[in-house]
């Protein structure tokens, strides 16, 4: 009885904390494009780096320079670095979020 109770509760807690947790929201690739031909395309048009080509936004680079990832890319831009400005307080974060998801889903399709 204790142990259907105890099982019961859990449940119950579970269920509402699912139902009332806040959602992560979901980036929006086309405002990250939006964001990327505004503030990043003079750089890196189609992928590539105007200032360091062995830094563009490719698949491989990415990969090899740990950039391959949602959090390194936000990183990056919010605080710039080897050359590339800090966009943190001049982009808002979920501009910035968006533009990383954009950048992966676009490296993942080879820029095209």
């Amino acid at each position: 009885m204790i142990k259907t109770l105890s099982l019961l509760l859990t449940l119950v807690i579970t269920i509402f904390t699912l139902a009332f947790a806040p959602q992560a929201k979901a980036a929006n690739l086309a405002h990250g494009g939006q964001i990327f031909a505004n503030n990043c395309a003079s750089c890196h048009i189609g992928g590539g780096n105007v200032v360091n080509p062995g830094k563009t936004l490719k698949q491989a680079d990415l990969t090899a320079n740990q950039r391959d990832t949602v959090e390194a890319i936000i990183t990056k831009v919010s605080k710039g670095g080897g050359g590339m400005s800090a966009f943190a307080g001049r982009l808002k974060e979920e501009d910035i979020a968006d533009v990383a998801a954009y950048v992966l889903s676009q490296a993942a399709n080879d820029w095209k």
